[in-house]
């Protein structure tokens, strides 16, 4: 399972990939599906949410099954598309470890 810190910490410099909230709060929301018991999926599969938008997410009632992955899924690509545009991610060279 790939994991990577610096990643994790680097989500929190962006504002929240759902509502745009840049409270303080915004962290790396791990994606919870294809995880085990008391597993976390890979730290690719991360998006950028406040505190707010990760507890509706992970305990909410208000959105059904396939409304939280939607949220979850475009909150995903946005936090790629920040991170990198913003510098916080790159390629660092063509080859393969």
């Amino acid at each position: 399972m790939y994991r990577n810190k610096k990643l994790l910490e680097v989500c929190r410099f962006i504002p929240c990939q759902h509502c745009g909230a840049d409270d303080g709060t915004v962290v790396a929301a791990h994606r919870n599906e294809g995880k085990g018991m008391g597993l976390k999926v890979s730290d690719t599969l991360v998006a950028s949410l406040c505190f707010r938008c990760h507890s509706e997410l992970d305990q909410g009632a208000r959105l059904t099954r396939d409304e939280r992955r939607e949220l979850w899924d475009a909150a995903h690509l946005r936090t790629l598309h920040t991170l990198i545009e913003n510098g916080f991610l790159g390629v660092t060279n063509g080859t393969k470890k």
